[in-house]
């Protein structure tokens, strides 16, 4: 078979979510892949939440590892996902991207001050590879509200992009988008757009062992964590001809690959963010013990923060929250990021009370306080219980659940259930996710950028925090 006239291969990752331990094993695959197309010209992409503040790495450089492990595997463009977008704020955004040594392309993340992108932040770039010329551009899921609080505008993606699409399909021979927008938003841009040669996706973790052809464009996913590379190969008989898909596939990671420039990076990163999340922020009297099935002083603690944060009478959160007890002693910045590590917020909503009662109902069966939750922000296992402020709760053991087995008091008042009420508590359930009737409350007011450990951090340094969260808010009545 006759050689092509030209080739390119492109090679893309995703949702690596700040797995360290992996973006050695990365960089060595990613050098095999290139080693594969010889002399032939390899294009390098990122499709976002590459960065994630669960990771000691990540936090305690406030995303400079994310950076530097960014530039060492030799990127050619990246976008930007929800976990870089919404859980930094622009200064440290800004500060993080100047030292990015390839574009950042996302088209529906503007300024709300100027109404423009910001300066770090381009919505296409042309690159050329050999005189190919490869039109990109990208955009990122719109959490409008979110963004809003932090002082961007995130727009209509899919209008977003195919203006940009329109602009680049003339000028290039290669159009690609950059998608952290998920599966479903792929598909229907690759209905909707015309010329696009490839979608390459994230967002949603969809691992596509091969591209999805639809409409003429290979819609991709290489899967979440950086155990799956994505490659694809497009080939063209003659300049000023089209190029057309050839090969398209994800290959798996091999956790044992190593390379000597990243592997020694990352340890690095790893004692380095140790060391600025060993400040002490706190010193107990006591350990606060943890039960993710009933309640207990350390959920009663994170309730107890939310509720003071929000400055509402009632707060509701999952104990599921915290992965373990609170030692007693020295309390660090890092023990508390390693109890409550999810990139998740406090929020305010108007719940009414059959909504409230329905939830703390739920919280007592096994179904829902070991119900397994993924995404929207949780880091943890397991839902866990309700653990609350501002409520009493009087309970029976010997009534099975739903069979009016609780009596919830506001205030020495009853719960009223068609009463109205302002609650505290947590973002990823206005989603929809665990206890699902706290959705239905109205008027939510997010509250960024304050990660639930820092709300932790506030509680514990309150006089009298520690002998307020010892007392029970759910009591026997049978007694």
């Amino acid at each position: 078979m006759e050689r092509a006239l030209q080739r390119l291969t492109l090679i893309h990752t995703n949702d690596i979510h700040s797995h360290f331990e992996m973006m050695s094993p990365i960089a060595a695959e990613i050098a095999n892949l290139k080693a594969a197309a010889g002399d032939e010209p390899v294009l390098l992409l990122d499709i976002g939440d590459h960065m994630d503040r669960a990771a000691v790495e990540t936090e305690g450089t406030m995303g400079q590892a994310n950076i530097d492990m960014i530039n060492l595997t030799g990127y050619d463009a990246v976008t930007i996902g929800n976990n870089e977008g919404l859980t930094f704020s622009r200064e440290i955004l800004s500060a993080l991207y100047a030292g990015l040594q390839c574009p950042v392309v996302c088209c529906n993340i503007l300024e709300s001050a100027t109404g423009e992108a910001p300066g770090w932040m381009k919505r296409h770039v042309i690159l050329k590879k050999e005189g190919i010329r490869i039109g990109i551009t990208g955009a990122t899921a719109a959490f409008a509200s979110f963004y809003r609080l932090l002082g961007w505008e995130a727009l209509d993606p899919e209008e977003a992009l195919r203006e940009q699409c329109e602009l680049l399909a003339p000028q290039v021979d290669l159009l690609i988008i950059l998608s952290h927008l998920g599966l479903p938003a792929d598909q229907r841009l690759a209905e909707q757009l015309q010329g696009v040669h490839a979608i390459l996706g994230g967002h949603t973790h969809h691992m596509l062992e091969t591209p999805q052809m639809i409409n003429g464009t290979a819609v991709c996913g290489a899967g979440k964590f950086g155990r799956y590379i994505g490659r694809l190969i497009f080939e063209r008989a003659h300049t000023g001809t089209a190029f057309e898909l050839v090969s398209g596939r994800c290959f798996p990671v091999d956790p044992s690959l190593t390379e000597d420039v990243l592997a020694p990076a990352a340890a690095l990163h790893l004692q380095n963010g140790r060391e600025v999340l060993d400040e002490t922020v706190a010193i107990t009297d006591r350990e606060l013990s943890l039960d993710t099935e009933g309640e207990s002083p350390f959920g009663n603690l994170l309730a107890q923060a939310v509720r003071r944060f929000t400055a509402t009478p009632i707060s509701l959160v999952n104990s599921g929250q915290l992965l373990g007890p609170l030692p007693q002693g020295n309390i660090t910045a890092g023990m508390l990021h390693a109890l409550c590590p999810s990139p998740v917020n406090a929020c305010i909503i108007q719940l009414k009370g059959k909504d409230i009662r329905k939830a703390l109902e739920q919280s007592r069966t096994e179904a829902f306080y070991n119900k397994a939750i993924f995404g929207y922000g949780f880091r943890g296992k397991l839902l866990g219980s309700l653990a609350v402020d501002g409520l009493k709760i009087l309970y029976d053991p010997g009534v099975l659940p739903y069979d009016n087995g609780i009596a919830v008091f506001v205030g020495g008042e009853p719960l009223d259930d068609e009463a109205v009420y302002s609650v505290g508590t947590l973002d990823m359930f206005t989603f929809r996710i665990g206890y699902e009737s706290l959705a239905d409350g109205a008027e939510p007011l997010y509250l960024l950028p304050h990660f639930l450990r820092d709300l932790l951090r506030m509680e514990l340094q309150r006089p009298g925090s520690l002998d307020e969260c010892a007392v029970l808010r759910w009591v026997d009545g049978s007694d």
